[in-house]
Parts: C-alpha cells; structure tokens; sequence
C-alpha cells in the first residue's frame, strides 16, 4: 500500500500569539479560522488559501538570532523554513516591504527546481520562503 498524504499545516510555536496572529493577518492576508485553549495552551489556525497555520501558544523562549543571510541559517536542530508559492514575487516582495516584513536578502533563481524563490521572517524570527513557480530565460 502506498500512502497518499496532502499538506494540510504548519504548526508554529510561539510565545505571542496575540503578536503572531496580527503579524500574520496584517503582513500575509492570514484570517483566523478558529481559535481554541487546551488548559494553559492557546491554539489558532490561520488560513490564506489553501496555506494553513497553527499556532501554538506556549513557547517559554525564544532563542532564534536574527537572520540576515539564508545560507548561514541552515542549522540543524530547528525547522528551517515553510514556503508558500505566489503568483508575482516581485510584486509580493514590493507590497511585503511596505508593509515592514524583513525581506532576507534578494530573491534568486534556483535553476535546478526551475523556480524564483526569497525569504523573510515573522514576528518571531520564523523563516518563510517565497516562490514563484516557472522557467525564466
């Protein structure tokens, strides 16, 4: 039997949900689909699209440097990075800019995948890649 498995969220810890679900509805166009505690716990899910989020309140640290280069990033013991797929990068980068998102550097081709890809951070140093699906000359 081979299973068949479809994206259906991200799951984030966070120590400022308020924070978070701000950020993600004001930077990213994210509305709150439902939100919910388990005991001290606070939960929300966040869709924009088919992209979800959960956020997970709870988180006692945050221990993240802030990240200026993508490469550098690269560790080991955390979840990089989640990526949601737009249709304009640049446009999106123009409109996330004015919207004081941190933009990680410059968007690059990644010619063996044959897309356009960039990075920025949330409000708690979460990295979220950015990718315009096609080929380019």
């Amino acid at each position: 039997m081979q299973l068949m498995l479809t994206q259906d969220h991200v799951g984030l810890s966070v120590i400022d949900v308020e924070g978070t679900i701000e950020w993600y509805s004001t930077k990213l166009d994210f509305a709150v689909e439902r939100r919910f505690s388990v005991g001290d716990l606070a939960f929300a899910f966040l869709t924009n699209g088919n992209a979800k989020l959960e956020i997970l309140g709870g988180a006692h640290s945050n221990q993240q440097p802030p990240i200026t280069d993508i490469a550098a990033s690269l560790d080991p013991e955390r979840l990089h990075h989640f990526c949601v797929a737009v249709d304009d990068l640049d446009a999106t980068l123009t409109e996330l800019r004015a919207r004081d998102v941190h933009v990680i550097g410059e968007p690059m081709n990644v010619e063996v995948i044959g897309q356009r890809v960039a990075f920025v951070t949330d409000n708690s140093g979460n990295v979220i890649e950015l990718t315009e699906p096609g080929t380019w000359d």
